[in-house]
Protein backbone atom coordinates (compact mmCIF):
# COMPACT_ATOMS: atom_id res chain seq x y z
CA UNK A 1 0.00 0.00 0.00
CA UNK A 2 1.04 3.33 -0.79
CA UNK A 3 0.66 6.52 2.04
CA UNK A 4 1.05 9.90 1.19
CA UNK A 5 2.87 12.24 4.01
CA UNK A 6 3.28 15.63 4.23
CA UNK A 7 5.86 16.65 6.79
CA UNK A 8 6.40 20.51 7.88
CA UNK A 9 8.99 21.92 10.67
CA UNK A 10 8.38 25.73 11.63
CA UNK A 11 10.71 27.90 13.49
CA UNK A 12 9.71 30.95 14.95
CA UNK A 13 12.62 33.11 14.27
CA UNK A 14 15.73 31.35 13.08
CA UNK A 15 16.80 29.82 15.22
CA UNK A 16 13.41 29.54 17.78
CA UNK A 17 10.93 27.92 19.31
CA UNK A 18 10.06 24.93 16.77
CA UNK A 19 8.00 22.01 16.21
CA UNK A 20 7.03 19.45 13.76
CA UNK A 21 3.53 18.29 12.02
CA UNK A 22 3.30 15.15 9.97
CA UNK A 23 0.13 13.72 8.20
CA UNK A 24 -0.40 10.31 6.70
CA UNK A 25 -2.75 9.62 4.08
CA UNK A 26 -3.81 6.87 2.09
CA UNK A 27 -4.00 6.62 -1.36
CA UNK A 28 -8.05 7.62 -1.71
CA UNK A 29 -7.17 10.76 0.70
CA UNK A 30 -8.39 9.56 4.00
CA UNK A 31 -6.11 10.47 7.07
CA UNK A 32 -4.28 7.87 8.85
CA UNK A 33 -2.18 9.80 11.76
CA UNK A 34 -0.74 12.41 12.61
CA UNK A 35 1.29 14.00 14.96
CA UNK A 36 3.06 16.82 15.86
CA UNK A 37 5.17 18.01 18.87
CA UNK A 38 7.71 20.63 20.22
CA UNK A 39 10.84 20.32 19.22
CA UNK A 40 12.56 23.41 21.49
CA UNK A 41 15.01 25.82 19.62
CA UNK A 42 16.08 25.31 16.21
CA UNK A 43 16.52 26.21 12.82
CA UNK A 44 14.06 25.95 10.18
CA UNK A 45 16.14 23.23 8.40
CA UNK A 46 16.81 21.59 11.46
CA UNK A 47 12.75 21.59 12.05
CA UNK A 48 12.25 20.32 8.73
CA UNK A 49 14.67 17.43 8.71
CA UNK A 50 13.33 16.52 11.89
CA UNK A 51 10.04 16.47 10.60
CA UNK A 52 10.68 13.82 8.23
CA UNK A 53 12.48 11.62 10.67
CA UNK A 54 9.47 11.76 13.06
CA UNK A 55 7.89 10.96 9.62
CA UNK A 56 10.15 7.96 8.51
CA UNK A 57 9.83 6.80 12.34
CA UNK A 58 6.09 6.87 12.73
CA UNK A 59 5.60 5.57 8.69
CA UNK A 60 5.83 2.08 10.23
CA UNK A 61 2.68 1.94 11.92
CA UNK A 62 1.10 2.65 8.58
CA UNK A 63 2.02 -0.64 7.25
CA UNK A 64 3.14 1.12 3.85
CA UNK A 65 5.03 -0.80 1.38
CA UNK A 66 6.11 2.33 -0.32
CA UNK A 67 5.74 6.24 1.21
CA UNK A 68 5.48 9.43 -0.67
CA UNK A 69 6.57 12.36 1.60
CA UNK A 70 5.67 15.57 0.50
CA UNK A 71 7.39 18.48 1.93
CA UNK A 72 7.74 22.61 1.48
CA UNK A 73 11.22 22.59 2.00
CA UNK A 74 12.63 22.98 -1.12
CA UNK A 75 16.71 22.88 0.48
CA UNK A 76 15.92 19.49 2.20
CA UNK A 77 14.49 18.08 -0.50
CA UNK A 78 17.22 19.05 -3.08
CA UNK A 79 19.53 17.58 -0.82
CA UNK A 80 18.00 14.11 -0.33
CA UNK A 81 17.60 14.12 -3.68
CA UNK A 82 21.35 14.99 -4.40
CA UNK A 83 20.63 18.25 -6.31
CA UNK A 84 22.63 20.18 -3.36
CA UNK A 85 25.56 19.64 -1.47
CA UNK A 86 25.17 18.84 2.73
CA UNK A 87 27.38 22.20 3.74
CA UNK A 88 26.16 23.14 7.02
CA UNK A 89 27.57 20.64 9.92
CA UNK A 90 24.09 20.16 12.16
CA UNK A 91 22.39 19.44 8.82
CA UNK A 92 24.55 16.99 7.49
CA UNK A 93 24.26 15.62 10.84
CA UNK A 94 20.60 15.44 10.09
CA UNK A 95 20.86 14.09 6.75
CA UNK A 96 22.70 11.17 7.76
CA UNK A 97 20.44 10.05 10.30
CA UNK A 98 17.28 10.34 7.51
CA UNK A 99 20.11 7.83 5.20
CA UNK A 100 20.34 5.72 8.43
CA UNK A 101 16.57 5.09 9.04
CA UNK A 102 15.92 4.56 5.27
CA UNK A 103 18.67 1.87 5.65
CA UNK A 104 16.25 -0.20 7.85
CA UNK A 105 13.46 1.07 6.58
CA UNK A 106 11.04 -2.37 4.86
CA UNK A 107 9.34 0.63 2.53
CA UNK A 108 10.22 2.21 -0.60
CA UNK A 109 10.95 6.04 -0.04
CA UNK A 110 10.04 9.25 -2.39
CA UNK A 111 10.20 12.62 -1.39
CA UNK A 112 8.94 15.55 -3.53
CA UNK A 113 9.00 18.93 -3.11
CA UNK A 114 5.38 20.81 -2.95
CA UNK A 115 4.03 24.63 -2.81
CA UNK A 116 4.04 26.10 0.96
CA UNK A 117 -0.19 26.08 0.06
CA UNK A 118 -0.50 22.54 -0.18
CA UNK A 119 1.30 21.82 2.69
CA UNK A 120 -0.98 24.01 5.24
CA UNK A 121 -2.29 21.12 6.82
CA UNK A 122 1.35 19.97 8.42
CA UNK A 123 2.20 23.54 8.89
CA UNK A 124 -0.95 23.64 11.38
CA UNK A 125 0.11 21.11 13.06
CA UNK A 126 4.40 22.20 13.24
CA UNK A 127 2.82 25.45 14.57
CA UNK A 128 0.37 23.52 17.06
CA UNK A 129 3.27 21.69 18.34
CA UNK A 130 4.97 24.71 19.30
CA UNK A 131 1.77 26.43 20.95
CA UNK A 132 1.36 22.80 22.90
CA UNK A 133 5.14 22.52 23.86
CA UNK A 134 4.65 19.12 24.31
CA UNK A 135 7.84 17.37 23.43
CA UNK A 136 8.17 14.78 20.71
CA UNK A 137 11.22 12.54 20.89
CA UNK A 138 13.19 12.22 17.45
Amino acid sequence: MTVFAFTDGAARGNPGESGIGVIFKDEQGTTLAKLHGYIGEATNNIAEYSALLACLKSAPKTKCSRLVVHSDSELMVRQLLGEYKVKDPNLKAMYLKVHRVLAKAAFDFEIKHVRRELNKEADQLANLGIDSRKRIRI
